[in-house]
């Protein structure tokens, strides 16, 4: 028994610590999981988007030297056009065009002819002396085509053929006929200095760079070709088909010229465009953790002070339900026995209340319901029957837009007519109820009146009695415009001052004497009418006090101007009501 008891007793002392301690832990172990995910997927989503980036800069990169390149290499095949047809030309003309074009094309270093055997014919370049002996001519191509469709052009080399002058050049070739009939070699040497200049300034991210490379992959030009030369770098890059193609983290990017076999190789690091802005979010978000962490251990701590101590507890829980008596829900406080006693008694205590709370509560919504029915029952049979028969006819003329229209008009109308029951409303929507009113009039009455608004937008976040315009409204095209010849402007307009809200209902019809205007504001309902002015201006003065409601200004064949003051209720001062 003893030992029974010594091991109950060891239980129920590990539930009394460890209760709220395990509550901690366990909100400290999910926020510390949840982090860890969100970190990782975060910078996975990260990483991919970057990595995305690097493919869409490279390929923008190397279609940029594309361009560049095949400029070019086609401004290289008009030379060469050019050359072909003035070669053949009398010896003296020939020369003459040669002259003129070394001197406009400065690019253009020599332009060389040969037999098929290889033996130099003659010559042309802007100035410089030729050697009398040369080891090798690298501008000379053996074993070019008869014909073809792109240039015959070598790799960058430096020209050989002339007495202190080593131009850096390529060299395109072409095979013709002289004016014998001969066939012989052409070949034009084309300063490279500029395309190597440009590709060398290309950048993607921090090291990454372009570089031009032939058919099998050759290095055309690099910009770290002397790295290269020197064994200290390699490029593995044999697919020379058009695409992106990525290599333990390296993008490369092929991009072919059509007018020759060279192509445009782009090469970026995804590493070295990511490592910095990962690194960064990543102690960013560390750091945020941190701070997540040690809140969720401080709160767990308040929150275990809090449980060790009923009489707290109780007292908080009392608080709670002064404080907000509807919504509170009560959670009995476990302790000694007077305070079990004193949580059941203030348990019933609030139950009781509440109870009572949502009778009343019922009762009042009873009360808006029974209201709010009677204000619907108010709207004019008339105007419903009226229109519901325009929407007939047009469906019968084939009209069936029109018909559409209306009924969504009608049916907004009666939407927020209802409103849920609620007595105020957004005035934004008791605008659309007041632009669906007009909308169906105008219908109706085949638009023998305009309408316009003039509305101040920072209004309509206030609220307002509901079916406050539509009356106004109402009276204007009923009694202002029945009778009139011209047609109809209704105007209406919502502004503020410091601490109201104006409403203004514009006509300019037959207008009314002062005391028609007076008589308005006493007369109930009838026939014609729908919730009357003297309604509207009667909720306003009960809802919000004497000191606002209608003021009716007119003259007799000028118009009538209905003035709505009411003051500035917001959305959370509406509900605390």
């Amino acid at each position: 028994m003893k030992i029974t008891d010594r091991i109950k007793q060891e239980k129920d002392r590990m539930q009394k610590i460890s209760l709220s301690s395990l509550f901690t832990i366990l909100v400290i172990v999910i926020v510390m999981i949840t982090s860890v995910v969100s970190l990782f997927t975060f910078v996975n989503i990260y990483r991919n988007d970057m990595e995305k980036n690097a493919v869409t800069t490279s390929e923008q990169a190397v279609v940029q030297v594309k361009n560049t390149v095949a400029n070019y290499t086609e401004d290289m095949q008009d030379i060469m056009q050019m050359i072909c047809a003035n070669i053949q030309k009398e010896e003296e003309e020939a020369n003459n065009f040669f002259s003129n074009l070394l001197k406009i094309r400065p690019d253009v270093v020599a332009i060389t002819s040969y037999d098929m055997n290889g033996q130099l014919l003659r010559c042309w370049s802007n100035g410089q002396k030729l050697k009398e002996n040369y080891i090798r001519n690298l501008s000379y191509a053996r074993d070019i085509p008869e014909e073809t469709k792109i240039l015959n052009i070598t790799k960058p080399h430096v020209e050989s053929l002339f007495v202190d002058y080593y131009p850096w050049v390529v060299t395109i070739s072409q095979k013709m006929k002289d004016v014998s009939g001969n066939e012989i070699q052409v070949a034009v040497d084309i300063s490279f200095y500029n395309i190597a200049d440009y590709v060398d300034d290309v950048g993607i991210g921090q090291h990454g760079y372009c570089y031009i490379a032939d058919d099998a992959g050759s290095i055309v030009y690099h910009p770290q070709q002397q790295l290269i030369y020197a064994s200290l770098k390699e490029e593995d890059q044999t697919n020379m088909e058009n695409g992106t193609y990525i290599k333990s983290n390296v993008i490369y990017t092929v991009n072919a010229l059509e007018n020759c076999d060279w192509h445009i190789v782009g090469v970026c690091y995804v590493d070295e465009m990511i490592t910095n802005k990962v690194e960064r979010v990543v102690s960013s978000l560390v750091v945020i953790l941190t701070i997540v962490l040690a809140g969720t251990v401080f709160l767990g701590s308040v929150f275990s002070d809090l449980f060790s101590k009923p009489v707290k507890s109780l007292v908080k829980a009392m608080g709670d339900f002064e404080g907000d008596s509807s919504g509170f829900v009560y959670q009995p406080v476990r302790g000694t026995k007077e305070i079990s006693a004193l949580s059941d008694s203030f348990e019933h205590m609030a139950v009781r209340i509440q109870k009572l709370m949502e009778k009343v509560r019922q009762e009042e919504i009873t009360l808006r319901k029974t209201e709010l029915k009677a204000l619907q029952a108010q709207i004019n049979p008339h105007f419903l029957y009226n229109t519901l028969d325009a929407i007939a006819w047009m469906c019968e003329a084939g009209r069936n837009e029109d018909a559409v229209e209306m009924v969504n008009a009608l049916a907004r109308l009666f939407r927020i007519s209802i409103s849920r029951g609620h007595e105020l409303i957004p005035i934004e929507k008791e605008l659309q109820h007041a632009q669906s009113y007009l909308h169906i009039q105008n219908f109706r009455y085949k638009n023998q009146f305009q309408y316009t608004f003039d509305v101040d937008e920072s209004c309509l976040q206030y609220y307002c009695n509901k079916i406050t315009l539509q009356p106004i409204i109402e009276n204007a095209i009923y009694h202002g415009m029945d009778r009139m010849v011209d047609e109809g402007l209704i105007q209406i307009g919502i502004h503020q001052t410091e601490d109201k809200i104006i409403f203004t209902v514009t006509d300019n019809g037959v207008g009314m004497t002062e005391e028609q205007c007076e008589e308005v504001l006493k007369k109930e309902p009838g026939d014609r009418a729908g919730i009357g002015i003297k309604n509207v201006n009667d909720r306003i003065k009960i809802y919000f006090g004497e000191q606002y409601g209608l003021v009716i200004e007119s003259e007799l064949d000028e118009g009538t101007r209905v003035t709505i003051t009411m003051p500035k209720i917001t959305e959370k001062e509406y509900e605390n009501k």
